[in-house]
């Protein structure tokens, strides 16, 4: 590298000021804070990074082993968080065939005569996919349930022609916030549908008021963030389809083994989180964005890439990447999408679980959490001074518990559980302040009886203290 027909220093950390004007002046630039011009105000750091002096190796390990020892061993905690990343057991025989060498040193199998196990692996992913959604196509994933949402946006703007995108309110806040960095670029206008604060479902005259000829898309989530089964979608997917708009339906994939696939009523596009499929937490990552069509004419429109099954020559059955929207692969105008990887491991795990599970195993797997999740309703309610459910609808897997008591908030409650070693879900209060002091709590087959009266027992301390 030369700077104005000069050999650069080396690219070491350095403090002289002398190297650091010689850089600004190449880059053209008059002060540093130009380099963060396009980094919001509010997060960018206001002080300096307060580093400690220079360790050796063998003091760097000291030091970071006196950092982790603070933490808790994650077995002594008893977690009940949910919101898109859930505890869910993932059978030995999962991991063990996923961490076999070639799924996970694979790349983008371009050669697909070298890759056909990988291949046929995302093609039965897909095929999976397809069967629990009740859809005719999926992709071989995206990144999260986030992403998909993004990328359903975009994708119903490019078929519609329209520049509006209505979403259920009650959805993550992260997942709403991701919506708008995708939409906000491409010109697509997010507009909220209110919510029934009493039973957590959709408005469906707030709906019938906003949805207009300029709707690109109609999104709702069944599950909701709150864990309410929706019984509006069909009368949902009708004001879509009568305005000519896609309707975009978000999915627990386990909840799928109990309730209606979207196809069924009518969605467009099915989307969620396969994390629950076979895939640990992880302390929130990776994830598994889930992403299906039901019509060929979407097809071509879909993110991502979409693994097919052909013949070879002789005539043998074999797999390849049928379809690649992405830039890289197709001249840039017509690109989909700008995505430049997926979650092909997380994918072929679920493709494992789905076919250890089998109809049957989702099904019982289903009613298990179900029943779990209904005890630990049960007695909660129990707990004067609690309203469990907060809201007035069935609920699957996740419920919304709220503090109704004088002085008490939701933040005090997880607070005084924290220390009873218990960890419950997402508090709500400052994105949905409607709904007062409430949180969403988690329950799957992960939690034994004796868990839920342990999580009552505190929750009962809690209150009364």
């Amino acid at each position: 590298m030369k700077l104005q027909g000069k050999t650069a220093h080396p690219y070491l950390p350095s403090s002289d000021q002398k190297i650091k004007l010689e850089l600004m002046r190449e880059l053209g630039i008059k002060s540093i804070d130009e380099l963060y011009a396009d980094i919001p105000d509010g997060v960018r750091l206001k002080r300096g990074l307060n580093l400690p002096p220079r360790m050796s190796e063998f003091e760097l390990r000291r030091h970071i082993d006196r950092i982790l020892s603070v933490n808790k061993n994650t077995s002594d905690i008893l977690s009940f968080l949910g919101s898109g990343c859930w505890p869910h057991y993932v059978p030995a025989a999962v991991s063990e065939v996923a961490s076999r060498s070639e799924f996970v040193t694979s790349y983008t199998p371009y050669q697909p005569e070298i890759s056909q196990g990988m291949l046929q692996s995302l093609f039965e992913y897909q095929s999976l996919v397809c069967e629990l959604t009740g859809m005719e196509f999926a992709n071989a994933s995206l990144y999260d349930w986030s992403t998909a949402l993004g990328e359903a946006a975009r994708m119903a703007a490019r078929v519609t022609q329209r520049d509006e995108f209505l979403v259920s309110r009650f959805i993550h806040p992260d997942r709403r916030a991701t919506l708008q960095t995708y939409c906000e670029p491409a010109g697509i206008r997010v507009v909220d549908i209110a919510h029934n604060p009493k039973t957590g479902l959709i408005d469906l005259q707030d709906l019938s008021d906003k949805i207009s000829d300029k709707t690109a898309g109609v999104y709702v989530e069944n599950p909701s963030l709150l864990g309410c089964i929706d019984s509006t979608v069909h009368e949902v997917g009708t004001a879509a389809d009568s305005k000519g708009a896609l309707f975009i339906v978000g999915v627990d994939p386990l909840s799928l083994g109990i309730i209606k696939p979207p196809a069924e009523y009518g969605a467009d596009v099915a989307i969620g989180e396969g994390q629950s499929l076979g895939n640990s937490m992880n302390y929130g990552g990776p994830l598994l964005g889930i992403f299906a069509c039901a019509d060929e004419k979407l097809l071509r429109h879909m993110p991502g890439r979409v693994i097919g099954l052909t013949t070879s020559e002789g005539s043998r059955r074999s797999f390849c990447m049928a379809l690649q929207t992405r830039e890289q692969h197709i001249r840039r105008e017509r690109a989909t999408s700008n995505i430049c990887s997926n979650e092909a491991l997380c994918a072929v795990s679920a493709a494992i679980y789905l076919s250890l599970l089998g109809p049957v195993g989702l099904r019982k797997l289903g009613e298990k959490i179900l029943a779990r999740s209904r005890y630990a309703i049960s007695r909660l309610a129990s707990v004067k001074g609690l309203r469990v459910p907060a809201v007035e609808s069935a609920c699957f897997k996740e419920f919304t518990v709220n503090v109704d008591k004088s002085g008490k908030t939701i933040n005090g409650i997880k607070d005084s559980l924290l220390r009873d070693g218990i960890q419950i879900g997402l508090p709500l209060k400052d994105d949905f302040p409607e709904l007062g002091e409430t949180a969403v709590f988690c329950v799957t087959e992960t939690h034994t009886m004796d868990d839920i009266d342990r999580l009552h027992d505190a929750m009962k301390k809690a209150m009364e203290v």
